[in-house]
């Protein structure tokens, strides 16, 4: 018999990546979506119900051995929702008695982060947005759910809503590419289906082994660690190759105008959101997949060059 996932917020960007990653995988997959709400992909069963309709949402999903949170508001709404969410979160994965995956990221370590992270690594969030997951990660464990954490850096690939699209890739076929950052130094990428497939071979290992883990644990995912430069380098040779840079022209580079940002964050909530986390830009650092290889061996990683272009063309580009 199948094992059986449900995804809440299942049409969100890491929702609907995860549901392809699972149902690849051979799992049932229930994608959770809001009432009213349609989505379309094949190999999923969608039940638009309302998260706050818990005792409905956990019905309908009766045998699901593994909930994937993947619910995540606009940056403005973080300090209202993401407790609620998590919450609700929690308690689904409660009732089914199930396992509760969280997609985290490195807010909790703050600007005085060393330069290579891993599980064990002293989390001293510098922001708002940080403190708010360690208090929701920390919930997982204050009530007792089964749950796995995998943190990531940035996203790319699937979609839209992440500085990749908003920025790198914005002007690419004009051959430019904003960068945020300095140009030097090096932070984590994940490519967000390889992520997904990650969380999938956890779940795997745990469909066959239930006491393979802590009853709470997390693992960083390790991805790709990349520079401006690097960025700049892979984009140049797929502008070239597609036409959007003539032989021997070089793409133009752009910088954000934080300035600009800093400037209007006092009328503009999401402006202000973004300059509190100015400084991963400016803060060098790595991702350790050790302990995540060690239970599940190999990482997924696709090739940069295959996993740009597919980004790109995942946006219409």
């Amino acid at each position: 018999m199948k094992s059986t996932v449900l995804i809440l917020g299942a049409r969100g960007r890491f929702g609907m990546a995860a549901a392809r990653a699972f149902s690849d995988a051979g799992w049932k997959v229930l994608g959770q979506i809001r009432p009213g709400a349609s989505a379309q992909l094949p190999g999923v069963q969608w039940l638009p119900i309302d998260l706050a309709d818990r005792a409905a949402l956990a019905q309908a999903a009766r045998g699901a051995s593994v909930v994937v949170h993947a619910l995540n508001p606009p940056y403005p709404q973080w300090a209202k929702q993401v407790p609620v969410l998590m919450e609700a979160a929690i308690d689904v994965a409660k009732a089914l008695d199930a396992t509760l995956m969280f997609p985290g990221n490195v807010y909790n370590y703050g600007a005085s982060m060393p330069a290579l992270l891993n599980d064990e690594t002293l989390q001293r969030p510098s922001t708002r947005k940080g403190a708010l997951r360690v208090a929701v990660e920390q919930r997982l464990d204050d009530r007792g759910v089964r749950s796995v954490v995998i943190r990531a850096g940035d996203y790319f690939g699937s979609g839209s809503g992440s500085w990749f699209d908003i920025a790198l890739a914005k002007d690419i076929q004009k051959g430019k590419m904003t960068y945020p950052g300095a140009m030097d130094i090096a932070t984590s990428w994940a490519y967000l289906p390889d992520l997904a497939r990650s969380f999938v071979a956890v779940a795997d290992r745990l469909a066959q082994d239930p006491s393979a883990l802590p009853r709470h644990t997390s693992f960083c995912f390790a991805g790709h660690q990349l520079t401006g430069n690097d960025w700049a380098q892979l984009m140049q040779a797929v502008a070239q190759e597609k036409g959007w840079l003539a032989a021997g022209q070089s793409l133009k580079l752009g910088r954000m105008p934080w300035w600009l940002i800093k400037s209007l964050s006092f009328a503009v909530p999401m402006f202000r959101e973004l300059s509190e986390m100015r400084y991963l830009w400016h803060t060098p650092y790595a991702l350790s997949g050790d302990k995540l290889a060690a239970f599940i061996g190999a990482q997924p990683v696709t090739p940069l060059p295959q996993a740009l272009r597919a980004a790109l063309a995942d946006l219409g580009k």
